[in-house]
Order: structure tokens, then sequence, then C-alpha cells
């Protein structure tokens, strides 16, 4: 038994047609080297042979918007079939990923999937838009969607995820990235907002050259959040305790995706949403709050963004 998976659309920077292609095929060495992403080339090819594959997950079908650059993901990911219409995948995939980061493709692309009852997984921000979360959101309940980053899963958190490390209380969080706050803060909130017990409850913006925020948390608890732009790649989170700091700098992006790519599967084999609703609302409401705070220059509560 194979789920057929379909891949679709490519956006400027974002290779993870490739890698997500790469995890759950494997890849030909040849058509990836040449396929311009020599990150992800370097990446995969460190990684033994037992690491790729997801559940029964096969990507069978590939469109993206340049034919050219079809049969490059093809060739690369070993994709027997490529489409000139999204719409062609509709009756011949059991799953899509829709693995581009520009938001605003995202349901124009996965509602007709989504319609006709295709779990989906869209990569992130699924949106910055309430009206199109409230679209959404009852496909998330049904156990059809999923959107996250894969920093929700970075392994470089897990001794603090299996209680491993005790800094006692925590009085500050702390995370930082490059680019920009639209497209990258969701991978600061998908990491970290898990890691606490307590739920964002406001968003404001800091006098800052780049794009700075600070969350408050129902307990109190302030997370800081720092979105550096063009700057030498950092994805860092911090935790600072009344005990101890822990400092986690995350650069697995294989492990990170090939285990979002798994949670992906369990959620299409127990028809069950693989991350709780409120907390992919959680983030995704928080986000928003985020570039209301960051264009007025107000607090935001996230409260006063109501998607019901």
């Amino acid at each position: 038994m194979v789920t057929r998976v379909g891949i679709l659309g490519m956006s400027e920077g974002n290779g993870h047609p490739y890698s997500f292609s790469a995890i759950i095929n494997g890849y030909h060495d040849e058509g990836l080297r040449a396929a311009g992403w020599p990150g992800i080339y370097d990446y995969v090819r460190r990684r033994h042979g037992s690491e790729f594959g997801v559940g029964d997950l096969r990507v069978t079908h590939a469109w993206t918007q340049d034919p050219e650059q079809t049969a490059s993901l093809c060739a690369a990911c070993r994709i027997p079939c490529a489409v000139i219409h999204p719409d062609e995948l509709l009756g011949e995939v059991d799953a899509v990923i829709i693995a581009r980061d520009d938001h605003a493709s995202h349901r124009p692309l996965a509602a007709p999937f989504l319609e006709s009852g295709v779990p989906v997984f869209i990569d992130k921000p699924l949106t910055m838009d309430l009206g199109e979360l409230r679209y959404f959101s009852p496909y998330m309940e049904r156990g059809l969607l999923m959107s996250c980053s894969g920093m929700r899963y970075a392994r470089e958190l897990d001794t603090w995820r299996a209680g491993q490390v005790d800094l006692g209380d925590l009085m500050l969080v702390r995370g930082t990235i490059v680019n920009d706050w639209e497209r990258y803060g969701v991978h600061l909130l998908d990491a970290i907002l898990p890691l606490l017990d307590s739920r964002p409850v406001a968003v404001r913006a800091q006098p800052a050259a780049h794009a700075s925020l600070t969350v408050t948390m129902s307990d109190g608890v302030m997370v800081q959040l720092d979105a550096l732009g063009d700057v030498p790649g950092i994805f860092r989170v911090e935790l600072m305790g009344e005990r101890r700091v822990g400092r986690f700098d995350i650069v697995d992006n294989f492990s990170m995706f090939r285990r979002t790519l798994w949670e992906f599967w369990r959620q299409i084999v127990e028809v069950r949403p693989a991350i709780p609703v409120d907390a992919t609302l959680d983030v995704l409401r928080t986000l928003i709050a985020g570039q209301r705070a960051l264009q007025d220059r107000q607090e935001v509560a996230l409260h006063d963004l109501d998607i019901s």
C-alpha cells in the first residue's frame, strides 16, 4: 500500500519542494546536485540511507509554476509524474503538500483538494488573513489540514521537551532568527510556544531597526522575538530560568523536516489533527498580531483577533 502524494508549487528562495520530496522519495545524486540548491544537497547527502522514507508516503506527482522547474524537481527527487496544472492531481493522489511559503497562494491551491476531502500539508505561514484562517480552521479540526514550521519538531529542543533541562521557573524566553517577521516569525512561534505551559495573550512591537516583538503569555512570562533581516544565519531559542539559562541553536533541517512529514503521515492515517487546533491557531493569531503591532506600533491583544 502506497499513499500517493502530490507536491505543489515553488516560491522564491524556498527549496522545500526539493527537501521534502528527497526526504520522502530519496534522491538522484546528479539531479539534486544540478538543481541549484547546494545547501539541501549538502545536508541530504550526509544522511544514512535508512533515514529516507516516511511511512508509506511516496511523492508520485509534482507541479510548479515553471515546467522546467518541475522537470528539475522530478529528476532530482525520483518523482515519476510532472503535471501542467494542479487540478490534474485530483483523483490521482491521496494527499497533497503545498510547499510554497508565499501565503497568498495557499487558499487557491489548497481549496480544491480540501473541499474534495484530500489531506493537505501547507508550508508556513498558512495565512496572514483572519478570513482565510476562518476558512481553514474546520479542515484542521477534521484532520484534513496541517500547517506548521519544521522548528516545532527541532531535534535540538528534545532535551527540553523531555524534561531533562531544569532551569527553574522561567523568567524570559528569547527567539532570534533571520529575515522578516511575516515569513519567518512563524519559525520562532512554532519552536517556542509548544515549550511553554501558558498561552499568548498580547503582542507589542519594540523600537528597533529590525522586527522586534514582545509576546505576553497568560502566566506573565515574557517572550522576546527578533527577526533580524538579511544577516548571517541564526535560528536560536534561549530559555532563561531562575537557576540556569538554556541556549539552543537550531541547525538540523533534515531531522525537523522529516519529523514534520512523519506527523503529517500519521495525521493521514489516523484522521486526526497532528497538532491541537488551538495550538495552530495560537501560532497564527500571534503571527498576525505581531504584523499588526509592527504596522501600528500599538499592543495587539489576541482576543481581538476573533475567527469564530
